[in-house]
């Protein structure tokens, strides 16, 4: 019975995804219909139709849509992973300051080589240059959090920890924007409202090997993410080699959240929010169900915010950071009561 369920439940999300990237193609400014979505995507129809309806769909809402689909499952995967290697279910990539050293290379490369007197006239090496900061930033948190944790035992103490990482590294970024020239400033605060809409076709042929690579270590997480949950005395008996373990965990969080926050900004409550998501419509605790579980309701939840944040025969878009935050709060609050013991 609780298998035919599961299988139900893949299917609804699997279902629910495809047909919320076409409403995302559909969604806009400009009003398609998904029968015009069909014919921009396969360039049928009219010339003339097709080659403007073509030109919007695959060109601006395609990559859009695709960077949906990607943030979503990179930002819930690595949520789960940080939940069940800490051992807290309000770890997550924002939380445990991640994201924040991320956004702290980001601001290096945007705001502290201007200062500089730097400056960097090739888009596709720009481009380059923002994934590296942000890949350096997150790894150098996740490394020291990783430390820390290493050392202290009591898991609490550890995700306050990561909140002061996250907040110093937020700090040097007030800095940085203090003393920065107006057009730089500019160019980083939009950066840090988070979209999805600012990724070009080149710079997903980066993004999608880069986050398929991420996805595939954390499938290959799973064996041991499970024995995790008995706890480390109980895996180091199993023969789990426990640092292998927390690397493997800090490199797919270096990949998959520092590259989508590269990219998209900083995108809160994702991580954090839909892992919880997925426990509760599943019912389970085996990550042979909760990674693609997991992976499945954020893209899903992500399609959605995005379609959200798109003003209907408008080009106002509304950020992404602050559409997420709004879904994702109330599921935070309903852990935090349901989990109120963790918290006396």
């Amino acid at each position: 019975m609780n298998r035919s369920r599961t299988t139900i439940l893949f299917v609804l999300l699997a279902v629910a995804t495809v047909l919320l990237f076409m409403v995302d193609l559909a969604v806009g400014s400009v009003h398609l219909s998904l029968g015009d979505v069909w014919h921009g995507l396969w360039g049928s129809g009219s010339a003339e139709d097709a080659g403007s309806v073509g030109m919007i769909v695959r060109n601006f809402r395609l990559p859009k849509a695709i960077m949906a689909l990607l943030a979503g499952a990179a930002l819930s995967t690595v949520g789960l992973q940080m939940q069940t290697l800490f051992r807290n279910p309000l770890a997550g990539p924002y939380v445990l300051g991640v994201s924040s050293g991320a956004s702290l290379g980001v601001a290096l490369m945007l705001l502290g080589l201007p200062l500089l007197g730097v400056s960097i006239s090739s888009p596709w090496v720009q481009s380059v240059g923002v994934a590296g900061a942000a890949w350096i930033g997150s790894a150098l948190i996740m490394v020291v959090v990783m430390a820390v944790t290493a050392r202290i035992k009591n898991i609490m103490t550890v995700l306050i920890l990561g909140m002061m990482f996250g907040s110093a590294a937020s700090a040097l970024v007030e800095i940085m924007q203090y003393l920065s020239p107006e057009g730089a400033l500019k160019s980083y605060v939009v950066w840090t409202m988070g979209s999805l809409g600012g990724v070009t076709l080149s710079q997903l042929r980066i993004v999608i090997p880069v986050i398929v690579v991420g996805l595939v270590l954390s499938v290959l997480l799973i064996k041991p993410l499970n024995i995790l949950l008995l706890g480390e005395n109980y895996a180091r008996t199993m023969g789990l080699n426990i640092k292998r373990a927390r690397l493997m965990v800090t490199l797919t969080t270096v990949l998959l959240a520092g590259t989508i926050t590269a990219y998209c900004g900083p995108i809160g409550f994702v991580g954090l929010a839909v892992p919880h998501v997925a426990r509760m419509m599943f019912r389970e605790a085996d990550h042979r169900v909760l990674v693609p579980a997991t992976m499945l309701s954020g893209t899903t939840i992500m399609l959605l915010c995005d379609i959200a944040s798109s003003v209907p025969s408008s080009d106002l878009t509304l950020p992404i950071n602050t559409v997420s935050a709004l879904v994702g709060i109330p599921i935070v609050v309903v852990v935090i009561v349901r989990n109120r013991k963790m918290m006396m």
